[in-house]
């Protein structure tokens, strides 16, 4: 098992996000958390996956002095990408109610990068998963945004929350890339990562 390869490294987490924290525990993969402050801001011309793929990366800078050997980095972002826009977290109700009027009926993608960084090497894979609303009613979204109140969710929404049970007609891709964190290839990486 993973876990077993990994004994002799110190996998850093650095990440709040409390589902990604809870993938790392179901795949059994012990980790440290250490999450600093960055400023996530990134240049206009980018798009999809350049966007994440920055962040990611941006996020793995504050640590570059002070990675040591045998300690694996893991930094990521996820954005909601829809009509050409990328879609971070609401800031308020009224925003996570537009973005979500934005989502409805249509197709969507979520797109997550996840940075592996050593302290001599990094690598960078992306994910996107494709997800399609149903049309969804006012007061349906208004009642979820109400009661999850999902202002830190890329999009202004969880996907394993209600709306998702209500709302989400068909996906395609890894539905937990959706939920925040494509476990297949982090798994699949660090034992590339440890092999090599």
């Amino acid at each position: 098992m993973l876990k077993d390869l990994l004994k002799n490294h110190e996998i850093i987490l650095a990440s709040g996000s409390p589902r990604r924290h809870k993938f790392f525990e179901d795949l059994e993969i012990p980790v440290t958390i250490d999450v600093r402050p960055v400023n996530e801001v990134f240049p206009d011309h980018l798009k999809r996956e350049e966007i994440t793929d920055f962040l990611a990366a941006l996020k793995a800078e504050v640590f570059q002095n002070d990675l040591k050997k045998d300690q694996i980095l893991i930094t990521s972002d996820t954005i909601v990408y829809n009509d050409g826009k990328a879609l971070g977290k609401p800031k308020d109700h009224a925003e996570a109610v537009e973005m979500i009027r934005s989502l409805s009926g249509k197709k969507h993608d979520v797109i997550t990068s996840v940075c592996f960084t050593t302290e001599s090497s990094q690598k960078i894979l992306n994910h996107i998963t494709r997800v399609e609303f149903a049309e969804l009613k006012d007061d349906e979204i208004e009642y979820y945004v109400s009661n999850y109140k999902p202002f830190d969710k890329a999009g202004g929404y969880a996907i394993q929350e209600w709306i998702g049970l209500i709302g989400i007609k068909k996906i395609e891709g890894s539905y937990f890339n959706v939920v925040g964190l494509p476990t297949f290839e982090v798994y699949t990486t660090l034992k590339e990562m440890i092999n090599s």
